[in-house]
């Protein structure tokens, strides 16, 4: 028999809030109660958590498994206790999720176990924590938690929305709009229109998922689509990259600064990541969300 690897595999790591709805537990905590908190797990240990805002996306991509392949690896990578911990295994049963493998840290922060789990994709509330696993090399988004559930409109397609400089592409054009402005970029993009962008932090995912999708015919497909602030002539350097990569996307959104939301709410994403705050903000009305804290808009003074 093999030894047990994730090797060859879409693993998401992804925390216990991102997961499930902990948001009553969590106020506990952050009021100063750590033990209360624990308590309260504890108490609730029979009581299944409802969905979280990632729920959606972890479940379809688990889909992908079948009796003759693990191609896809959910792994819970919590700051929570062991004991809180259980709590999260016992709801992930209750709600269909195969989970095996979780480290909890209990308060400590968790991002460098990423690295021997391999990890495809980091999903967790906590802001420092993403910044961690970005810097270290792995996508990564904040997942807000006020946002709206996954349509249940597709249940056989993952769905998932990218922006595209500072997510799937390089900041190198988006630091050129906030240092020069939008004439500045629309032209800097026009003359490299031929020359491709470099990957972004959510590259390897994109080029995760095009393999998933060749993968196997497990009934599931995958469905992905650009929504870009970028507009008419700078599309082309961005459609001209993704043909260099030789991946393809299904639906391409150049939107020229319009609030992106409503144009999100008929994709119907099981998730959209951004790195700008305004744009997964609003975004999170309408889908659910993840902030990217990548690339020059997300500079800490």
């Amino acid at each position: 028999m093999a030894a047990p690897s994730l090797d060859d595999k879409l693993v998401v790591a992804i925390s216990s809030r991102a997961l499930f709805d902990f948001e009553e537990e969590n106020r506990v905590f952050e009021g100063g109660d750590a033990a209360g908190y624990m308590r309260l797990q504890l108490e609730r240990l029979d009581r299944p958590a409802k969905p979280g805002i990632a729920f959606s996306l972890v479940k379809k991509l688990l889909a992908f498994n079948d009796a003759g392949a693990q191609r896809v690896e959910v792994v819970v990578l919590s700051r929570n206790d062991p004991v809180s911990g259980m709590r999260v295994f016992r709801s992930a049963k209750a709600n269909g999720i195969h989970l095996e493998r979780g480290v909890f840290t209990q308060g400590r922060s968790p991002f460098g176990y990423l690295r021997p789990l391999k990890a495809t994709l980091f999903l967790s509330a906590n802001a420092d924590d993403v910044r961690g696993a970005l810097a270290a090399g792995f996508p990564a988004a904040r997942v807000l938690t006020e946002s709206v559930l996954a349509s249940v409109n597709y249940p056989d397609e993952v769905r998932i929305a990218f922006d595209g400089d500072a997510v799937l592409f390089s900041d190198e054009a988006e630091q050129v709009f906030q240092k020069n402005g939008l004439e500045a970029f629309q032209q800097h993009e026009q003359s490299k229109a031929t020359q491709p962008l470099p990957g972004g932090p959510f590259k390897p995912l994109l080029a995760a998922l095009h393999r998933l999708q060749k993968a196997g015919d497990t009934g599931m497909r995958i469905r992905t689509a650009l929504v870009t602030a970028r507009s008419a002539p700078a599309h082309e350097r961005a459609i001209r990259t993704l043909m260099d990569w030789k991946i393809d996307v299904d639906e391409a959104m150049f939107l020229g600064g319009l609030p992106k939301g409503e144009f999100l709410r008929e994709f119907e994403p099981d998730f959209f990541f951004d790195d700008q705050t305004r744009h997964v903000s609003h975004a999170a009305l309408h889908v659910p969300s993840g902030h990217v804290a990548a690339g020059i808009a997300n500079l800490v003074a």
